[in-house]
């Protein structure tokens, strides 16, 4: 099968230290914000309340004697209209009647207040040019500066806090990976949970310990089965085939019998390369690769006699294009069992026209114009409806594709399945 690559791995103790100090910077920013508007807050509070006792004591006069007074702030001036209102003061009071703050040209700062005469006169306005008396706006880039230097240590100190605490929290939970990703599991161990601590990492290792134990024990389980079913299976195969050849010796006999004999030692052969070949299978071996490379087509050409029962009834013309110097370095047993179930299989699902058997840049292609090969038929017991097997033939096929790092790709664009093979083994990465 193809290989993919593994993405690179996020680590815990980095995202939690991530994630306080993202959280320290909002808390920063918005408790500097808040403080930037209480500064201006507290300003504008001051100057509305010195227009405000300057405007009682404007009504109290004006109420007395009719007039205005010079206000006691050399930088407050009653304005008597608002056509009078400099730096354009007047066109926006008449956009926004209910502003009492305005920027003015060369930096100067405004604060108006309207002065109502308790007699429903005809009202004055109060103005306050107060940008000699402001406090932040000249102080402000300093403030944003404290406030930005400020932030910068408490993200340091948030980082600093965070990693410690990161590390001290995911230090039991890194080491019980470490613990697993290291462990051999031909020699898993027995013991590791009494390493941890007594609280959720604890019960985790206490669960993956009880976990290997069952593990060990389906494993070993299995190798005896295993054993004994290689003793069970190889023992008749033994008898058949030793029985065979010596009935291959009798004189006397017929060539249709004789014929018949050497396909019976021929498919005893077959079925103890597929005993040998499932077991090593289910023990997570590797067969070894035979002593030199094999040749394909008389391999092929058996396999399609062996499943040419399968095309009887079909209009079904097969094609072999297999040169006959092409060779596979994989193991006889191997090659034959995965040409025997792709062969078999195009055959089974194809009711009519061409199956192409073909190498490629020393792969072997199966096509056909049959049913599409779904990634759920190669899971083990997944068939077709109008498979008579166990579905067990494709998943065989990956496995040991997997197995012996086979190259197996399934396409099932057009009309056509093509199902192909490296017909040598990938190295391994």
């Amino acid at each position: 099968m193809s290989h993919t690559s593994t993405p690179p791995r996020r680590h815990l103790r980095n995202r939690l230290m991530l994630a306080f100090a993202g959280f320290t910077l909002v808390v920063a920013a918005l408790f500097g914000l808040y403080v930037a508007v209480f500064a201006y807050a507290v300003e504008d509070m001051f100057f509305n309340g010195l227009l405000d006792r300057e405007a009682g004591e404007q009504i109290e006069q004006h109420a007395r004697t009719g007039q205005w007074k010079a206000p006691r702030e050399s930088w407050m001036q009653v304005i008597a209209s608002p056509d009078q209102l400099p730096d354009g003061i007047a066109g926006t009071l008449a956009a926004e009647p209910r502003r009492t703050e305005f920027p003015g040209a060369d930096g100067r700062h405004y604060h108006l207040k309207r002065l109502q005469p308790a007699d429903a006169g005809k009202p004055a306005w109060l103005l306050a040019e107060v940008s000699q008396l402001l406090v932040v706006r000249p102080q402000r880039a300093a403030l944003l500066q404290l406030l930005a230097w400020t932030g910068v240590a408490v993200i340091s100190l948030a980082l600093l806090l965070g990693w410690w605490l990161a590390r001290r929290t995911t230090a039991p939970l890194s080491k019980l990976a470490q613990r697993v990703d290291q462990t051999d599991p031909q020699h898993m161990p027995d013991t590791f949970a009494a390493d941890f601590p007594n609280d959720e990492v604890g019960l985790l290792a206490e669960r993956l310990q009880a976990l290997i134990a069952r593990i060990r024990a389906f494993v070993s389980r299995e190798r005896e089965f295993t054993r004994d079913a290689s003793h069970e299976l190889r023992t008749p195969l033994t008898v058949i085939r030793s029985t065979t050849e010596r009935l291959a010796r009798e004189p006397g006999l017929s060539a249709s019998t004789r014929q018949g004999l050497a396909h019976i030692q021929q498919s005893t052969l077959q079925l103890e390369q597929t005993v040998t070949m499932l077991l090593t299978l289910a023990r997570e071996q590797a067969l070894p690769a035979d002593g030199q490379p094999l040749r394909v087509l008389p391999m092929l050409e058996r396999v399609v006699i062996e499943q040419s029962p399968l095309l009887d009834g079909k209009d079904i013309h097969l094609d072999l294009d297999v040169p006959t110097q092409t060779t596979s370095t994989l193991p006889a047993a191997v090659l034959q069992v995965l040409l025997a179930n792709l062969i078999g299989n195009a055959f089974a699902h194809t009711d009519a026209g061409q199956i192409r058997v073909t190498v490629e840049a020393q792969r072997l292609c199966i096509s056909n114009p049959g049913t599409a090969i779904s990634n759920d038929a190669l899971r083990p017991f997944v068939k077709d409806e109008a498979s008579s097997g166990f579905g067990l033939g494709l998943a065989i096929v990956r496995r040991l594709c997997d197995h012996h790092g086979i190259d197996l790709v399934i396409d099932n664009t057009g009309q056509l399945t093509t199902v192909s093979f490296a017909l040598a083994t990938e190295p391994a990465p």
